[in-house]
């Protein structure tokens, strides 16, 4: 991968294509479908923050590695948050984002290797604040 000469920015590259690459290899994509597993990365990562309070949204998104936590951010209107969203509404919500894949084991599958992928750079303790603030069966989907 070619190095900016910006440690930072380095880094962040680095941790963004650990996250896709985790996504990828829940599902056996190859490197060729990185926009796919960018898409999905970004339409979580909207649903999640659209769902939570604008504190936690900003506590979740400061453990994101600094290019994920650009496109977390990307579009945010903090003024209309928190979208009232039970499992449901919060998986149409995602598959609206995302174009039309075809995802082996649906859109719920899609979300938990989004988030076990974001897991990587979360606490526990950030991570059980975040289930907190969910309705009980959207928490439930989620590891």
């Amino acid at each position: 991968m070619p190095q900016t000469g910006y440690h930072s920015i380095d880094t962040t590259v680095d941790k963004t294509n650990r996250i896709l690459h985790l996504i990828e290899e829940s599902y056996d994509w190859p490197k060729e479908r990185r926009n796919q597993s960018y898409n999905a990365l970004r339409a979580v990562l909207h649903a999640l923050r659209d769902r939570l309070t604008v504190d936690e949204a900003v506590d979740f998104a400061a453990q994101l590695p600094m290019l994920v936590r650009g496109m977390y951010y990307d579009g945010w209107h903090p003024s209309q948050v928190p979208k009232k969203m039970h499992k449901d509404e919060f998986l149409d919500q995602v598959r609206t984002e995302m174009p039309p894949y075809e995802i082996q084991g649906g859109t719920e599958g899609l979300v938990r290797a989004v988030v076990e992928a974001l897991r990587v750079y979360i606490t526990d303790g950030e991570w059980e604040d975040i289930k907190a603030e969910l309705p009980k069966d959207l928490a439930a989907m989620l590891p």
